[in-house]
């Protein structure tokens, strides 16, 4: 068989918490792409919940086992890394024993239960990372940094022991190696697999309004304030478009929110005060965790999509975008450097609301202009970003690795 062809595996997937977000929507891609190379896929995990997961994790293409739902996520709003760790351990233990060898099995976030998987030295195992956990963590104070050694120590140790890491971006792949120097001082060097959406669940939109559309986790990381404070700088009567009737303008901040995260229920909470501050609770609507179907319709309504966040590794949102054929308003770093090509399916600005506030302004004077962008974009999406390239290239990667096994 020629190298990279696809040959029927068993493969297993491993993910924290199926719910929504851009780690899950992946995981999802993945276990549907394989299924459909002809490939046996099981979804395990430590909580999913129905009424709060994408569909395709309930519409039986592939089945999803839950271990360890009665293991806390925190303790006292405090401890979740650790308490992570023993849920996803406790999933790599049952898959373990209780299930026959899989061929692969594919993990993400949680690095921990890779040395677990790898007791049978049938299976081969590939680390997804997203990004490093260790940045994405607080060591402000010394007790957390004495929390943290010793897990940023593990996941150092526990990534290098995969067969195959994959990343999300050129800039997590740089990141990766300039984070775990030990790894690189090793040769191991991650290849790059871009997260993808599926194209076709969007439709040219026939109508646009002046509408501004926020896709993200309410998460404080996410920067969502930065799409409010340009909102308003927009639409303030000495702003950028003092001539123009901006009372039908709108913004909506729509994404997933997870009433058990107390970040979630405090940041919402903030950003709806923020927009009374700024003058604009009343063109400002917010959409918790809808679904998508919802979120699509939200796409084709609006004019363009914000996407605030500041050294996004890679951004699931300006894609999805993209192929709605929205041109995307993103901050100039991270992960949409590489996904958006600035100036052709939309702007790449410093992180300001100044600056994302004009290019909104460039849109609303040329609306035309935005849907050329819209176009350009879709285009770009399909011929880079579309599930069946993804998928062609992971089971090219689990293949390759599989067989290495063989040999």
């Amino acid at each position: 068989m020629a190298k990279g062809t696809s040959s029927e595996m068993n493969i297993a997937i491993i993910h924290p918490d199926l719910g929504i977000g851009g780690a899950e929507r992946l995981i999802v891609d993945a276990a549907v792409e394989l299924a459909s190379h002809g490939h046996n896929v099981h979804v395990f995990t430590a909580h999913h919940d129905r009424n709060r997961c994408f569909e395709e994790t309930v519409a039986g293409t592939f089945p999803v086992t839950v271990y360890g739902s009665f293991l806390p996520r925190h303790i006292f709003y405090r401890l979740h890394a650790l308490c992570a760790y023993l849920r996803c351990l406790f999933v790599a233990f049952c898959v373990l024993f209780m299930w026959p060898s899989f061929d692969v099995i594919l993990a993400d976030q949680v690095s921990v239960v890779i040395p677990i998987l790898k007791l049978k030295r049938s299976t081969k195992v590939v680390f997804y990372c997203h990004f490093p956990d260790l940045l994405l963590a607080q060591h402000t104070t010394f007790v957390r940094r004495m929390y943290r050694k010793p897990i940023d120590y593990v996941e150092e140790i526990t990534t290098g022991m995969a067969d195959l890491v994959l990343v999300n971006s050129n800039f997590t792949k740089s990141t990766f190696a300039n984070t775990f120097k030990q790894l690189d001082a090793k040769g191991i060097r991650p290849a790059v697999l871009y997260p993808a959406v599926n194209v076709d669940q969007f439709n040219e939109p026939t109508s646009f309004r002046l509408n501004f559309l926020s896709i993200n986790r309410f998460e404080r990381k996410k920067n969502i304030e930065l799409a409010i404070s340009a909102f308003s700088m927009l639409c303030s009567p000495n702003g950028l478009l003092k001539n123009q009737d901006t009372t039908d303008a709108s913004l909506i901040v729509a994404g997933g929110f997870d009433k058990r995260l107390k970040e979630s229920v405090e940041y919402l909470e903030e950003l709806k005060n923020l927009a009374e501050r700024e003058g604009v609770s009343n063109q400002i609507r917010f959409i918790t965790s809808c679904t998508t179907a919802e979120r699509n319709t939200l796409l084709s309504e609006c004019l363009c999509v914000l996407y605030t966040p500041k050294d996004e590794h890679f951004g699931i949102v300006p894609i999805e975008a993209m192929a709605a054929y929205k041109p995307v308003i993103a901050c100039n770093s991270g992960g949409p450097v590489e996904s958006i090509k600035n100036g052709e399916t939309g702007f790449l600005c410093d992180p300001t609301p100044q600056k994302f506030a004009s290019a909104m302004a460039s849109l609303i004077n040329d609306p035309q202009g935005a849907e050329r962008m819209g176009r350009e974009a879709r285009r770009h999406v399909v011929e880079s970003f579309s599930t069946k390239t993804f998928g062609e290239r992971l089971n090219r990667y689990l293949v390759d690795i599989h067989r290495e096994k063989e040999d």
